[in-house]
């Protein structure tokens, strides 16, 4: 985090402009028009949700972006910075989770954000994070590959020990400890990120977005029209489980919405529609299914 004053004026005008390309470029890819959702939050601030349900290509997917303010941060907040505990906060991010129908087209996650801790007579303390990261049901190292060298490729021009750093960090946070294992792929992920001027901060947090739909939408099209069944469906729904273990038991996103008095349609957006968990299930060996962990659900240097 950074003391060094926050030119927050510029972030909020970038967001919206990111949620709107984004939607234009996934109605395109599914035909059909997300649903705009604009919403107000009483203690402060508000936002826009966009959706798509029981689409061409998505099951369910949204792009949400949000501008709330509050009187005293939330414990998610201010855990690994109990210094902060009790100061007025504002904060600004653009997040979206997609959920194909196609079991070979990947659920992706990403979101871009920018938080400020207030005080009277202090100076005001920023950081940004974000990232995006992949979850395949079914794993292709053209698509892994394509995945991380598009997130390595957006941080490289602002430090060659960013990548790596993030990506680690990605590994380590979107893993599910109760399963020992990961949720899926990984990609990039920070937070508290002030490093540098604000400037700098934003301008690396912007290429993390602007890289998404380069990262993803190659990858969507070559696999939403993929013959499938009831057994690749099965699967898929199996392994949508641990997406919701995931967002409900650790995800820090999740948990500073609903503890700060977020709207919980637009932050529980992000489970899927159909899932299903069984009692103590191992695929079959040899399986695509079971190249799904033995291949893909392990933190492997997909970009080198």
């Amino acid at each position: 985090m950074s003391a060094t004053a926050p030119d927050t004026a510029a972030v909020k005008p970038y967001l919206l402009d990111l949620q709107a390309r984004i939607v234009a470029a996934l109605e395109a890819a599914d035909g059909l028009p997300f649903r705009t959702d604009a919403w107000e939050r009483p203690e402060g601030g508000g936002g826009i949700s966009r959706l798509i349900e029981e689409g061409r290509v998505f099951e369910r997917g949204g792009v949400n972006f949000s501008h709330v303010l509050g009187s005293q941060l939330p414990p998610s907040a201010s855990a690994h910075r109990p210094e902060l505990a009790g100061r007025r906060w504002e904060a600004m991010g653009a997040s979206l989770v997609l959920h194909p129908r196609n079991p070979y087209a990947p659920t992706v996650h990403m979101n871009v954000r920018c938080f400020v801790a207030l005080k009277d007579d202090e100076a005001p303390v920023w950081w940004f994070g974000g990232g995006m990261d992949l979850t395949p049901y079914y794993g292709f190292a053209e698509d892994a590959r394509h995945f991380h060298v598009t997130c390595k490729q957006a941080l490289d021009p602002f430090g060659a020990d960013l990548h790596p750093r993030f990506k680690d960090w990605c590994d380590r946070y979107f893993f599910l400890k109760h399963r020992n294992e990961p949720r899926g792929i990984g990609g990039v992920f920070y937070d508290d990120f002030s490093e540098g001027s604000f400037d700098h901060a934003f301008a690396m947090t912007k290429s993390v977005g602007n890289a998404f739909l380069a990262a993803y939408l190659p990858i969507l099209e070559r696999r939403k029209e993929l013959a499938y069944g009831e057994r690749e469906r099965d699967f898929q729904a199996y392994r949508r489980g641990r997406y919701v273990e995931f967002n409900l038991v650790y995800d820090r996103g999740t948990l500073f919405g609903l503890q700060s008095g977020g709207r919980t349609e637009s932050i529980l957006m992000s489970l899927p529609p159909i899932v299903k968990w069984r009692y103590d299930w191992h695929p079959e060996p040899g399986t695509p299914e079971a190249s799904l962990y033995a291949d893909f659900l392990t933190a492997r240097d997909w970009h080198a």
